[in-house]
């Protein structure tokens, strides 16, 4: 009897983790560092640009570990508290060592509509103060960049060869300003 029950049990425990794409997937805990310029501030998982500047390096983020090579995944959920910008970038993925630069920004404008800031495509909507959206990138290097939202997937771009590493925060893309409050929740990284 006891055996049946906890078979039950065990049928009623939800999987680990919430990544999309298919696994299996290796569970990542990658370093990082901290950014903060112009009127950024990071305390936590909560970023913050202070002020309406429309110019200069405006950032508070976090940037992860490099990687070369390979399919990695983040996952992480952002919650906008309070905005009063637009135009304000929350999840990179950056493309570093010779080719470094920016490669994917996933950015908010005010009404709540999420974009790439390369090429400009909407990728979603509904990301108003107060709503929890979760981000998952899946870069498999050398082949293709995903972007999923709330579990959807919402784009794919062929990804070159080389090495990348991810950012999220909120940082003031060239046609943006601040303020924006955003707090982020539910960290992750896998590999595979």
């Amino acid at each position: 009897m006891l055996a049946a029950v906890a078979t039950g049990l065990a049928v009623l425990t939800p999987v680990a983790g919430a990544q999309v794409g298919t696994g299996p997937w290796i569970s990542d805990s990658p370093g990082y560092s901290e950014q903060e310029r112009g009127c950024g501030d990071v305390s936590g998982l909560t970023f913050k640009l202070t002020c309406s500047t429309a110019s200069g390096d405006q950032r508070a983020e976090r940037r992860y570990t490099t990687y070369s090579g390979g399919t990695h995944q983040f996952e992480g959920s952002f919650k906008i508290t309070s905005m009063s910008g637009s135009r304000i970038s929350l999840k990179q993925t950056f493309r570093d060592g010779s080719s470094a630069g920016p490669y994917f920004l996933l950015a908010v404008e005010k009404g709540g509509r999420m974009y790439a800031v390369e090429g400009g495509a909407t990728l979603g909507s509904g990301a108003t103060v107060g709503t929890s959206v979760r981000v998952n990138t899946i870069n498999q290097v050398g082949s293709s960049h995903k972007v999923y939202l709330n579990g959807s997937l919402k784009q794919t771009i062929s990804s070159p060869g080389g090495s990348y590493y991810d950012k999220f925060g909120s940082y003031r893309t060239s046609s943006g300003a601040g303020p924006i409050t955003v707090q982020w929740s539910g960290i992750k990284f896998w590999h595979k």
